[in-house]
């Protein structure tokens, strides 16, 4: 068994933040984006996942919750998140070097009713960083 099973087994928000991701990718695929990165990671943070559309590089958080939640997912994604999203975005686009991209930020919210269909609401372009 891989790793990141054998810790998603023993830790139900990691398990369902994963589960989320997937469904996230899926989505995004079946809208035409390409995904680059899964869970790209430095020092700082993770970003979930990097796509393209195009000469567009989506940098995409995704945030998933139970039904029940008193909250939807979108708002976890506060100044302080986006702030580090962007942090993060800056340092993959210098690890990549010699590309000109435009780029933006998206939000995909994905809630997981009880023995229900998952919903997912997708925000393009859900933040300019500042």
């Amino acid at each position: 068994m891989s790793g990141w099973l054998r810790r998603e087994k023993g830790d139900p928000r990691r398990a369902l933040g994963r589960r989320g991701e997937i469904l996230a990718a899926r989505h995004l695929k079946s809208l035409g984006y390409s995904i680059l990165e899964r869970n790209f990671r430095t020092s700082l943070g993770e970003i979930d996942l990097i796509a393209c559309e195009g000469d567009l590089l989506i940098f995409v958080e995704v945030k998933t919750k139970k039904t029940g939640s008193f909250t939807p997912p979108e708002l976890s994604v506060d100044r302080r998140k986006q702030k580090k999203l962007a942090t993060l975005a800056q340092e993959y686009l210098a690890r990549e070097g010699e590309k000109s991209w435009s780029c933006r930020f998206d939000v995909v919210a994905v809630t997981l009713p009880t023995g229900g269909k998952p919903q997912i609401f997708h925000i393009p372009d859900a933040f300019r960083p500042e």
